[in-house]
């Protein structure tokens, strides 16, 4: 590679950032335009990731879901009530422990996560616009081989830890 060259692509780097930045610049983007897809649904992220969790896990309890977002059962029962009052999951009690509420989709909760599922790939094809198919298949082999070396959750945002005691709405 001649001198120019090399200058030109050490300077488009200087400009474009990290690799770790990059990921957090793509990664915020591509979170704020799902959060904007999803206000169709009149749902926020948090409440899609938790009616998916809630989806591939029916009976989970609030303790369960709670340890698997990585947040306080304290804080998840706001966002709980939220989807109850809307119609998209229910709480059974757990026969085995009364003191256990088991939760479900609704029927309409099970319509909305394929709707979410819908915008969810929509996204993704618009997010990933710029890349072939194989392009695409090792991208995401890297991320999630970079994400289970950092020890992160397989399908949980780390988000969720952050979530306060502040509401979304």
């Amino acid at each position: 590679m001649s001198d120019d060259r090399r200058s030109q692509s050490d300077s488009e780097q200087k400009r474009r950032g990290s690799t770790a930045f990059l990921l957090a610049q793509v990664g915020a983007h591509a979170a704020g335009q799902f959060g904007e897809r999803l206000s169709s649904l009149r749902l926020t992220r948090p409440d899609a990731g938790i009616l998916r969790l809630i989806g591939v896990s029916p009976g989970l309890s609030q303790q369960e879901l709670a340890s698997r977002l990585g947040m306080l059962p304290s804080q998840l029962v706001a966002l709980l009530d939220e989807l109850q009052e809307r119609g998209l999951i229910e709480r059974r009690q757990d026969t085995a422990d009364r003191r256990t509420y088991a939760l479900h989709l609704t029927t309409l909760g099970r319509h909305t996560t394929e709707l979410i599922g819908h915008i969810a790939r929509e996204h993704d094809d618009a997010v990933y616009a710029a890349l072939n198919m194989d392009e695409r298949r090792q991208l995401k082999a890297l991320l999630s081989r970079i994400a289970e070396q950092q020890g992160l959750s397989p399908g949980v945002h780390p988000g969720y830890r952050r979530l306060g005691k502040k509401r979304r709405r």
